[in-house]
């Protein structure tokens, strides 16, 4: 590496430590071990980032876990928001809701039934159908992502149970 380059890393490093910038690391839940039923590709994405950003460990079965991360529903939706003078479809929105519980095997609950929801705004041309298709698959796939860190981040922030 060349002195440049060296003293150019160098400041890069010195400004994101001035900014108050650090790595995310590894996120502390409140259980050691999880149970997230599912095969969908929210719940696969999920699982992925548990595994990678957390030391809870996930299990295979729901007997084994302390804590069941259950997800009661996911919808994709597209509202139309405005039309053009002449009635067609000049900007719509993207909506992803998803619907989780995070409860113990007694029942009861860390998360009582909650659900989050995400929307994103898009323009519509009919001369562009197949870019705006792309694009929306596109927003969807980000919003899927964005769905999966805010989880995690009620999960971190979940109490354990009270006995009732």
């Amino acid at each position: 590496m060349s002195w440049s380059r060296a003293l150019a890393a160098a400041a890069l490093c010195a400004a994101l430590a001035g900014c108050g910038f650090q790595l995310r690391g590894q996120a502390t839940l409140p259980f050691d071990t999880l149970y997230v039923p599912g095969a969908s590709p929210l719940v696969v994405e999920l699982k992925r980032n548990l595994v990678a950003g957390t030391r809870s460990r996930l299990t295979t079965s729901e007997r084994d876990a302390q804590a069941v991360l259950s997800i009661s529903h996911e919808v994709r939706e597209k509202v139309i928001l405005s039309y053009t003078t002449a009635g067609l479809v000049r900007e719509f929105q993207l909506r992803y809701r998803v619907g989780f519980r995070l409860y113990d095997l007694k029942g009861r609950n860390y998360i009582p039934p909650n659900e989050i929801q995400l929307t994103r705004d898009v323009s519509f041309n009919e001369g562009q159908v197949l870019a705006k298709e792309s694009e929306e698959a596109l927003l969807y796939t980000d919003m899927q992502s964005d769905m999966v860190q805010q989880i995690i981040r009620r999960l971190v922030a979940a109490r354990v149970p009270t006995a009732e």
